[in-house]
């Protein structure tokens, strides 16, 4: 929301709403009051508190009695000499702010109030005997300096003298429930501005102020340093715009931060990796060295076996620097690829043939199947390619832990793909290993040692290179079995214009 329209929002808040809320709360205060008090005194008529129809109200308040003295008066009509019952059905009608006046003969022979001594006039007031005609809603307004409303029941006495019994109900004042009711009605109106008062200074608080202190907050702790929170304002105006492009900011300030600590980290374990492993073979050629020096290789075969070895460890030297020097590339997004037309068939038995004599001096039994056709034909850096293959199989070498390591290499047709299998029969990969051995210095492995080291970024060197290619690589293993790496090429199509 617009500061404009939040400015709006608070005018209709501070005025028309609380209005419609009085309003509302009058009409449902009303109802209920009215409810109470039909339930209270037992009413059955509709009664409209509200109206300020006094008169309605004291009349209904004593109708029922009005019938119960019609009829005992039929019935009974001695009862009205008894004080003991009139002074009972007196009490009855002030709970219902009423009282009784009995005449006999003209003469007031019972007063349930004091209101006549108060009020003199009211006895000169009262109607003569039949007056009222026997109705039963019938009643007469008296004005004076107290107005009443008489309910006027005539009869004759066991004795045979005329008598009026009267209902008597003060109207100059409202009953209690409705005095109650107007001033439930002002305290409710106060309540309400000051509720609708505090609600817009709290919305306007939380929806202006509070975003400011926060994204004051949040300066200060990026200026100390701190990167490592959140500045969380769920606002749509322009200062929540202001808040999220400053949150935006920070996290991508944080990420920046973080790229560059896992890099430092990641930089500190390549070169320590490699020198681990790059003194492993080191160390294994002064020996060797050390020992046709001092005549330990005294026959040609061991003289032989002291130069092999000596080459192989040289090569591994050599891979490592090229990993590394790799990697600095990768690292920096600038691969050097040549891609050029490679005939699959002929360029993957060069690099067998090529990696044949290294699996042959190791004693590990190298196994090739080419099941494509001969005229197969992808776009790749045959360079890179050969680092892919090279790569792999170190890996698999690596991991060897069987009497004979065998090492199979498979190239099949998958329809517009050409798929490279190599398999070999080492001690296989754990399955919550599987998803993470293309990743950067992953090593399903902690522990390092002489025959187990590297430099961790092999594969991943290798998932570039493909993915680079526009293929895909994954791998498959059972531990103790051995482990399959696969990766996919599409094959290169001539475009026939037509």
């Amino acid at each position: 929301m617009k500061l404009k329209t939040r400015l709006a929002v608070a005018f209709l808040t501070i005025t028309i709403v609380p209005i419609l809320l009085f309003y509302v709360a009058v009409v449902g205060l009303s109802s209920y009051q009215t409810q109470s008090f039909r339930k209270e005194y037992g009413l059955t008529e509709q009664v409209d508190l509200f109206s300020g129809n006094s008169l309605q109200i004291f009349n209904r308040l004593t109708k029922r009695y009005q019938e119960e003295i019609r009829q005992t008066l039929k019935d009974d009509p001695g009862l009205y000499e008894d004080d003991t019952y009139l002074n009972n059905l007196n009490e009855e009608l002030k709970s219902h702010y009423a009282y009784l006046i009995v005449l006999k003969g003209g003469e007031v022979s019972f007063c349930g109030s004091n209101d006549m001594q108060m009020d003199p006039a009211l006895y000169d007031k009262l109607p003569d005997f039949d007056a009222m005609k026997g109705d039963l809603e019938g009643g007469i307004y008296l004005d004076g300096e107290n107005q009443h409303l008489i309910k006027q029941m005539d009869f004759t006495f066991p004795d045979g003298t005329p008598g009026s019994v009267f209902i008597v109900s003060n109207v100059g004042d409202l009953v209690p429930e409705v005095k109650s009711m107007i001033r439930e009605m002002l305290f409710l109106g106060i309540v309400i501005l000051v509720v609708a008062g505090i609600t817009l200074t709290v919305w306007v608080y939380r929806s202006i102020l509070s975003p400011l202190n926060k994204l004051q907050e949040a300066t200060k702790q990026i200026k100390a340093g701190n990167l490592d929170f959140t500045l969380d304002v769920d606002a749509d105006d322009e200062i929540g715009e202001l808040c999220n492009d400053f949150e935006e900011m920070r996290m991508r300030l944080r990420e920046n931060a973080e790229e560059k600590v896992q890099y430092d980290k990641e930089s500190k374990e390549l070169i320590s990796n490699i020198s681990h492993d790059l003194k492993t073979p080191i160390t294994a050629i002064k020996g060797y060295v050390e020992g046709i020096h001092d005549g330990v290789a005294s026959s040609p075969e061991k003289l032989d076996k002291y130069i092999r070895t000596i080459y192989n460890k040289a090569n591994d030297m050599d891979r490592l620097i090229d990993e590394l020097t790799f990697y600095s590339k990768i690292d920096t997004n600038k691969i050097p690829y040549t891609f050029t037309k490679i005939n699959v068939a002929q360029y993957f038995k060069d690099c067998i043939e090529e990696v044949g004599l290294d699996m042959e001096a190791r004693g590990i039994e190298l196994g090739y199947f080419n099941y494509v056709d001969e005229d197969v034909v992808v776009i790749a850096d045959a360079e890179q390619m050969k680092r892919v293959i090279n790569n792999i199989i170190s890996n698999s070498i690596k991991y060897l832990d069987k009497k004979k390591g065998i090492i199979n290499i498979r190239i099949k047709d998958v329809g517009d793909f050409i798929q490279v299998e190599i398999e070999d029969n080492g001690k296989g990969i754990a399955a919550k290993d599987l998803p993470n051995i293309f990743d950067r210095f992953y090593r399903t492995d902690s522990s390092r040692n002489s025959s187990q080291g590297g430099s961790g970024i092999g594969l991943s060197i290798v998932r570039k290179i493909i993915e680079d290619h526009g293929g895909r690589i994954w791998a498959t293993s059972k531990e103790g079995i051995g482990t399959e790496i696969h990766f996919v090429l599409r094959k290169y199509q001539e475009v026939i214009a037509g």
